[in-house]
């Protein structure tokens, strides 16, 4: 198995990027990386080169530019480049924590679609209380989206829970504003019916409130409201943080209770961290493609290597395609 990585995208680029991949060779058999990006930053943070390439280019996109037009002008960029390793069948999947935009532009131009989905999907996972975890989809690929698109969200993401996390018939949940059946606008309506009616185990609608008790294992919703689902909690949860740390560093006593607790405050930390949980795949596509986020550090890079390495695995694109195809029949029946 081969993973191509813009080794040059991300906040901690390509340090982090280098050291995360050197991590994964060393405890992911049969796994091979190519890293793409400017040979003479790389090197000096690969201590080790067993099974990792380097392709070498000094073109990168950047976060100020224009996602469609960089992808087709900058065509030795190293997010452009690290596709076509994919579309090349060179490598089996790619991992960036680059411009979303660009990666999404490059997803669907140079790696191209599934049959079947119309559009792809953003889809990240997000901590529980319980620590299970649970997907998101779609969080900013599509801000426009029909009934029709958040049926192949569903169906995408229960493919990917139950393949790539281990969980037998996934609740799929609908965001709503409300759990009573006919809430919502003319979107959420046709879209429950479609769900309800689909191989699925649909639970309903669910609350943006209930997202981390862990009422559903995938939650579905268009890219404008899962977008401002997704920087909520992530506010949120930075936000408690700060106050937490504020409040136990403001006197003497509260110093000294925050050293007993450290430990605990730790695990609650961790618990909630992003990095935990690799990066938001571009689900629809015709080979894993997946956004690593911007300020991952290298355990961040390395748990979106592992995730890619179950998605190529468990061969989730090939059953997405399998399970949109007999949607369609279904359909075709009825």
């Amino acid at each position: 198995m081969r993973i191509a990585i813009d080794a040059m995208g991300g906040d901690h680029a390509p340090k982090e990027i280098v050291i995360g991949a050197m991590n994964a060779v060393k405890s992911i058999p049969n796994l091979s990386i190519t890293l793409v990006g400017n040979k003479d930053e790389i090197e000096p943070f690969l201590a080790d080169s067993n099974r990792i390439e380097i392709i070498h280019t000094t073109e990168m996109i950047t976060g100020e530019d224009e996602p469609v037009r960089a992808v087709r002008r900058k065509k030795d960029a190293s997010l452009v480049l690290m596709a076509n390793e994919v579309k090349e069948k060179r490598a089996d999947a790619c991992i960036s924590a680059g411009n979303t935009g660009a990666l999404m532009s490059a997803g669907l131009f140079i790696v191209g679609r599934i049959k079947g989905i119309d559009r792809p999907a953003l889809s990240p996972t997000l901590p529980t209380i319980d620590g299970k975890g649970f997907l998101l989809l779609d969080v900013g690929a599509n801000v426009d989206a029909k009934a029709e698109h958040l049926l192949q969200y569903g169906i995408m993401g229960s493919v990917y829970a139950e393949k790539v996390r281990g969980i037998a018939a996934p609740r799929v949940g609908l965001l709503n504003v409300g759990t009573e059946p006919g809430k919502g606008n003319d979107l959420t309506k046709k879209a429950y019916e479609k769900l309800k009616q689909a191989p699925l185990n649909f639970v309903g609608n669910v609350e943006a409130r209930d997202l981390l008790e862990g009422v559903a294992d995938v939650v579905v919703t268009d890219g404008f409201s899962g977008n401002i689902a997704l920087k909520t909690i992530e506010g949120t949860a930075l936000s408690m943080f700060s106050m937490i740390k504020n409040t136990l560093m403001s006197s003497l006593k509260t110093k000294l209770a925050a050293g007993m607790i450290k430990s605990d405050l730790r695990g609650l930390k961790d618990k909630l961290d992003y990095s935990e949980y690799g990066g938001a795949g571009l689900f629809g596509l015709s080979a894993p493609v997946i956004k690593a986020h911007g300020s991952s550090n290298h355990r961040a890079i390395y748990n979106a290597i592992r995730q890619t390495c179950n998605m190529v695995e468990n061969n989730v694109t090939a059953t997405i395609e399998q399970t949109m195809a007999k949607t369609e029949l279904v359909k075709e029946e009825q």
